[in-house]
């Protein structure tokens, strides 16, 4: 499953992919690239969130508590039965960007994430890192952030500049802040970003449909609630570069790709069928 470069695309993204923020992304592990997508790659994944909204996977969940008077709905790797989302990474400049902003040769597909947040949400997005949560280990992997509706400031993704260069910090559930995956204690704690934001270097934009932001899988990052008008649709797109390899863990990743340990050993490039090769 190759993506599909056309002139065109990569016009594109030499335009938005500067080097200035191909520079960026590895300093602040977090970068903003204005209209990288055209209004019929947008329409595309509206009509894909739509479709898993209709008909979310097993791995559906809602992410807010029951008196929230908005709603928090997440799915997961559903690129193999949504087919808009299977054009969009094959089709759209994302996989391209992703491999001149991780300065890899080669990009596979992790996996597809839907956030949506209904008007009214007051659930915020804790701050964590992601890569703690997966079953991957490298340097080179990005996460795309692709709103179809208006964002504002206030409910758009945050970042701590530079974060992606320290260490591994606790993962913890978001509901109920429990050490689920690594055992308590053997990574270091996240700091209380919001009891002072002024001590933190905080990036975030207000977004638009057809911006795309992009981090890195170890950059802090966090979101607040979702006031409206409308809704706060998201589909967020991972990919791994050259140097990603499997990491098995003893407990279940989220998301989880089960019985993956018994194809590919811990260590193994990230060979598979459900992460196809893009670029390269």
């Amino acid at each position: 499953m190759q993506a599909f470069i056309t002139p065109e695309i990569k016009r594109r993204v030499q335009e938005r992919v500067t080097p200035d923020l191909v520079e960026a992304f590895a300093r602040d592990g977090a970068v903003c690239l204005r209209q990288l997508l055209n209004p019929d790659e947008v329409a595309l994944l509206r009509q894909g969130i739509d479709a898993n909204l209709a008909a979310p996977s097993p791995r559906a969940k809602v992410a807010s508590r029951p008196d929230d008077p908005g709603r928090f709905f997440e799915d997961f790797c559903n690129w193999q039965d949504i087919g808009q989302f299977r054009r969009f990474v094959t089709e759209a400049p994302v996989a391209l960007a992703a491999q001149q902003l991780m300065r890899s040769p080669s990009v596979r597909l992790y996996h597809d994430h839907v956030l949506v947040k209904e008007p009214g949400t007051r659930q915020r997005t804790p701050w964590h890192q992601d890569q703690p949560y997966y079953n991957i280990e490298g340097r080179q992997n990005i996460s795309m952030w692709i709103p179809v509706d208006p964002v504002p400031r206030a409910s758009t993704l945050e970042f701590v500049a530079g974060s992606h260069l320290g260490p591994w910090l606790m993962p913890r559930s978001f509901m109920d802040h429990q050490a689920r995956w690594f055992p308590e204690g053997s990574l270091q704690d996240l700091p209380d970003i919001e009891a002072d934001r002024a001590a933190h270097p905080i990036l975030g934009w207000q977004v638009e449909p057809g911006d795309v932001v992009c981090f890195h899988m170890l950059t802090l990052h966090g979101a607040g609630g979702f006031e409206g008008p409308g809704r706060r649709r998201v589909f967020s797109v991972r990919f791994m570069g050259e140097d990603t390899r499997h990491a098995p863990r003893r407990w279940t990743t989220s998301p989880d790709f089960p019985g993956l340990e018994r194809e590919l050993p811990a260590g193994a490039p990230m060979e598979h069928p459900l992460f196809p090769l893009l670029v390269g």
